[in-house]
């Protein structure tokens, strides 16, 4: 695995653990890459966890800066739509 690879994993791991209920007993959990990308000095991360929780996470490294940022994002529903239904709506 790449540096930048375990870096945004391990960014996102600490995330989770800092906003899971202390109250209850930590589930065991991993967190995997779904997508990314490297443009120049840059990266975009896209990842997700085993925990049934429905959340995303973004990270970009800046490369210039030297900073990572971070989105945190809830999914509410995946619907498929055919693609007959979907020419219909537009």
């Amino acid at each position: 695995m790449e540096r930048m690879d375990q870096i945004a994993l391990d960014i996102v791991r600490s995330y989770i653990f800092e906003h899971l209920d202390k109250s209850e007993n930590v589930p065991p959990f991993d967190v995997f890459t779904v997508w990314k990308s490297k443009v120049l000095q840059n990266w975009k991360f896209l990842i997700s966890s085993t925990l049934h929780d429905g959340m995303y996470y973004e990270l970009t490294y800046n490369g210039d800066r030297r900073e990572w940022y971070l989105d945190a994002y809830k999914k509410f529903e995946n619907r498929c739509i055919p693609e007959n239904v979907a020419t219909e709506i537009v």
